[in-house]
């Protein structure tokens, strides 16, 4: 059975940090929130954090926006994470699963999800690590929980049964959504439908993909791809 991705339930979530594709996909319908994070916007030569987030929310006022933080010392994570939560209703503030000395961030999780700051807890990739988010939310906050998928598989294992087994862990946090992340093609986005995850982040280029190509007829593809052989062949002036 062919699909769209209009014919999908899952939330679709565009991950990037280029101003102008930001305020187009933000200004379609069928993309439902925004992601970004430090690595996305240092590519992007980004060098003012707050101005260019600030810049942004002027625009991206009713669909939820993830910011990370980017402090590798709690206290200060805290504090940059409570900066951020204060500029926006829509803001959700992503919070690392552990700093870069492998020390837990769950206490901070838990303190900052006490206080009522929306948290999107990133970089996740074990079971372990999703069971101590479920512990540490409170079930009164709206929450993401975003397991990287697609990292996951890139290991050689197969994500899908994490993300199922995932979503059943955060079964008692009614306002936790579970986020498939680090998406790798067209297929992931249908299989994170499929698997039952609440949100996919997509990066723009992999977005335009499957805007284009989702749903599209295989044979037509087919002839497709044999004309694209004929004409770079064409092209090159091969003889023989």
């Amino acid at each position: 059975m062919k699909r769209t991705l209009k014919d999908l339930h899952i939330k679709i979530f565009a991950d990037g940090a280029d101003k102008a594709g930001m305020l187009k996909l933000n200004a379609d319908p069928l993309i439902q929130g925004m992601t970004t994070n430090p690595t996305l916007m240092h590519k992007a030569g980004l060098k003012d954090f707050e101005a260019f987030a600030r810049d942004i929310l002027q625009s991206v006022t009713a669909k939820p926006l993830s910011l990370e933080v980017f402090s590798d010392d709690f206290s200060d994570m805290k504090r940059q994470a409570l900066k951020i939560n204060g500029w926006g209703k829509n803001v959700y503030v992503k919070i690392p699963i552990t700093n870069t000395h492998g020390e837990s961030a769950l206490p901070l999780v838990r303190e900052l999800a006490q206080a009522g700051v929306k948290l999107n807890v990133t970089a996740i990739l074990t079971l372990e690590q999703v069971r101590g988010v479920a512990a540490a939310l409170n079930p009164a906050v709206p929450a993401v929980v975003s397991v990287f998928a697609g990292r996951i598989a890139d290991t050689g294992v197969d994500p899908v049964a994490i993300m199922l087994e995932s979503k059943k862990l955060l079964k008692d946090l009614p306002h936790a959504e579970l986020l498939w992340a680090s998406v790798r093609e067209v297929l992931n986005i249908f299989q994170a439908n499929d698997c039952g995850c609440h949100i996919v982040t997509v990066t723009h280029d992999i977005l335009a993909k499957a805007m284009k190509m989702s749903g599209m007829d295989l044979a037509e593809l087919s002839l497709d791809t044999v004309k694209t052989f004929a004409n770079d062949a064409k092209s090159a002036g091969f003889s023989l």
